[in-house]
């Protein structure tokens, strides 16, 4: 990763970049619905590139059942209904590129939405078929001989609270698996164990990608890989601070190959695109998810719990890399 002084030329722009947050459904509506969609942000993108930004990120517009603010994704590769089409997108993104602003978008890739097709393709195939090895489907424990599967595989909690699982067929006498989700049961977990998880998601980093959006905000980064084998956690307190109460939920060392991967794929476009992550772990172990091979920035959340004190910002929550700002893809699985 580049240390370059921000005006040097060799810096890249992402380096001294001002990033404009866009939450899409509450930013402005431009049929009169009540709804903020993609046409009243592109009617707006003056406005923003007028206050001086660099670029804006785009919280998740693509279908979504709405359950956790769009970040429960049904088609990684559409836009929803409730926000425009793919013609409206394209405007927006054109629109950004002749007012000198990047575009970010927000991708999901520790859990997609219980209507998502392959999930769907998953609960219908049962237990032992490949199309449950894209999620974590695990029999249950019992708690007697005649409660067979009534328990969870583990202790582990959902950010949202409760468990974090959930019967795949509740009532089923031959059904009795149960589905990992760290937040709501309507977001299951993809298994990043299975390669096809990852082929998936390079496809979806090739559609935007290929349309020409200047990079990715990655959500919950630090999340996809779960401890091998799924153990019980130390304890079963509730997963919140950035799945941090967990260790065995996040922060596994074979999510470092992921970004190895998904940065080869961004360098091969002309510019190159942005990686971000969302990666809520201490700035030690932030720090090297920022290495020369992975992502170009990860948030830095050590900032959240500063108070107004010019000595704490400088010296605490430094990360690696300059300032932290904030056809289909994949195909089906096949017989």
């Amino acid at each position: 990763m580049s240390l370059a002084h921000p005006e040097s030329p060799s810096a890249q722009w992402w380096q001294s970049a001002v990033i404009y947050q866009v939450y899409p459904r509450s930013f402005a509506d431009g049929n009169g619905d009540g709804v903020g969609d993609l046409p009243g942000l592109l009617g707006k993108l003056p406005y923003i590139a007028a206050l001086g930004v660099d670029g804006i990120w785009l919280t998740p517009f693509q279908p979504s059942p709405q359950v956790d603010q769009g970040y429960d994704v049904s088609d990684y590769c559409g836009v929803d209904p409730l926000f425009g089409s793919m013609a409206d997108f394209d405007a927006l993104l054109d629109q950004a590129h002749a007012l000198g602003l990047k575009v970010l978008l927000d991708v999901v890739p520790n859990h997609c939405s219980s209507e998502h097709p392959l999930f769907q393709q998953a609960l219908a195939a049962g237990p032992g078929s490949r199309e449950r090895e894209m999620f974590h489907f695990v029999e249950g424990r019992s708690s007697s001989l005649d409660s067979p599967s009534d328990l969870p595989p583990n202790n582990w909690q959902s950010v949202f609270g409760g468990r974090a699982w959930t019967r795949a067929n509740p009532g089923s006498g031959t059904d009795t698996e149960w589905y990992l989700h760290l937040f709501s049961a309507g977001q299951p977990d993809w298994n990043w164990r299975n390669p096809a998880v990852g082929d998936y998601f390079e496809n979806v980093l090739r559609f935007w990608f290929d349309k020409g959006v200047d990079g990715l905000r990655i959500d919950v980064a630090h999340g996809l890989f779960k401890a091998d084998g799924l153990p019980d956690a130390p304890s079963a307190h509730a997963v919140v601070d950035g799945l941090r109460a967990n260790p065995l939920v996040s922060d596994q060392e074979d999510v470092h190959e992921v970004y190895r991967r998904w940065r080869r794929l961004a360098e091969k476009y002309q510019p190159r695109r942005l990686l971000v992550g969302e990666v809520n772990l201490e700035p030690a172990r932030a720090a090297r998810y920022t290495r020369s091979d992975e992502m170009h920035q990860a948030f830095a959340f050590a900032f959240v719990k500063l108070g107004w004190d010019p000595g704490g910002v400088g010296g605490r929550g430094q990360q690696t890399g300059g300032r932290p700002e904030a056809a289909r893809c994949g195909p089906h699985l096949g017989p």
